[in-house]
């Protein structure tokens, strides 16, 4: 192999990569009493911090950035009521950069991981820009100043863009430990197209990017899906605690599949055929439809039957020879609700 084989080889070890944050900051390396200061110290030249009431005597904050190429991505633990910490974040008069981000304060959920946003804002670094901090983590997304269309030094984003946005900045923060280096480029287009959309209003573009956020609910729902099929724990409701989204949104989101739950059926109802279909596997039927939640042997036959046009046991004997065509039949029946992006996805992942 010469070197230049070599370097493509290790560019593409390294394309293939999981994503790693440039940035991984936590003040519990300094003492309690200095914590704040070094905190302070994280964003030095940009904006300063003050810290206005501290009963608690300490500042644990994590901070962990990741590098999108032209975009960046941090997401910031601070110690929020549970420390009864109030502090001021304010920008420099002569910052050393002058790039925008789009700011979201988050609070704790319910449920461990499951942030609310608080509100969202888009600032400038070159702009003079002061509040007061209580929150529980703040994520922020940071733009360079030369996109076309924010060019003007004040910028007013719909509460309905602001939204749109808020929901995809989340997904996409949880989504970083998914994707690898080579996704970089087309994430980037993708969130850049996304925020061109929202800041420059129209009803197409608003449209356009409620499915864009709608297909990454999808992938992350689907990711999640195919890792937890076999747990019988595995709800709408518990979906919605792992996504953030409400019950009515990922039913809508859904609905060209005829909802999550006939969904996850649907998946779990292909694991049993082709575990069925076989011939290795000699396991009773009920012990197969039990595995992956079928528990009552009568209804499980009989949705079986529904989705392919066969009972398990023809399944079984025929070793699925000729099932394909029912199967397309479905396919073809799926494509004919898919009229979104997401649709799309719902229906590209009928497949086995």
């Amino acid at each position: 192999m010469d070197a230049k084989d070599d370097a493509a080889g290790r560019s593409g070890k390294a394309d293939d990569e999981p994503l790693q944050c440039v940035v991984d900051m936590d003040t519990s390396s300094a003492p309690p009493a200095e914590q704040f200061d070094l905190f302070r110290s994280w964003h030095q030249g940009v904006a300063d911090a003050e810290l206005l009431q501290d009963q608690s005597h300490s500042f644990p904050a994590h901070e962990t950035v990741w590098d999108l190429g032209t975009l960046g991505v941090m997401f910031l633990e601070l110690p929020g009521n549970a420390y009864r910490c109030r502090w001021r974040w304010r920008h420099l008069k002569n910052p050393s950069v002058d790039n925008w981000y789009l700011s979201l304060p988050l609070s704790k959920g319910r449920h461990p991981g499951n942030w609310q946003v608080v509100k969202t804002t888009l600032q400038s670094f070159a702009e003079p820009y002061e509040c007061m901090m209580e929150d529980d983590a703040l994520l922020a997304l940071f733009l360079p100043r030369d996109l076309p269309f924010i060019q003007s030094s004040r910028i007013e984003i719909r509460e309905e863009s602001k939204r749109f946005l808020a929901d995809y900045v989340l997904l996409l923060y949880r989504s970083l430990p998914d994707l690898k280096a080579v996704d970089i480029p087309h994430i980037a287009t993708a969130t850049t197209n996304l925020l061109a959309a929202c800041l420059l209003p129209s009803h197409e573009r608003v449209t356009e990017a409620q499915r864009v956020i709608d297909a990454v609910i999808v992938e992350r729902a689907a990711k999640i899906i195919a890792k937890n099929l076999s747990d019988r724990n595995l709800t709408p409701d518990r979906l919605c605690r792992d996504l953030g989204v409400s019950r009515s949104r990922l039913y809508r989101i859904f609905e060209s599949a005829g909802g999550v739950s006939n969904y996850i059926r649907h998946k779990r109802l292909i694991k049993t055929r082709d575990i069925l279909a076989d011939s290795l596997d000699g396991r009773p039927i009920s012990t197969v439809a039990g595995e992956w939640g079928f528990t009552d042997p009568s209804a499980y036959s009989r949705m079986f039957r529904k989705e392919f046009g066969i009972t398990p046991k023809e399944a079984r004997a025929e070793g699925w020879r000729g099932a394909q065509a029912a199967t397309l039949q479905h396919i073809g029946h799926a494509e004919s609700r898919a009229h979104t992006l997401s649709g799309l996805l719902l229906r590209n992942s009928f497949g086995p």
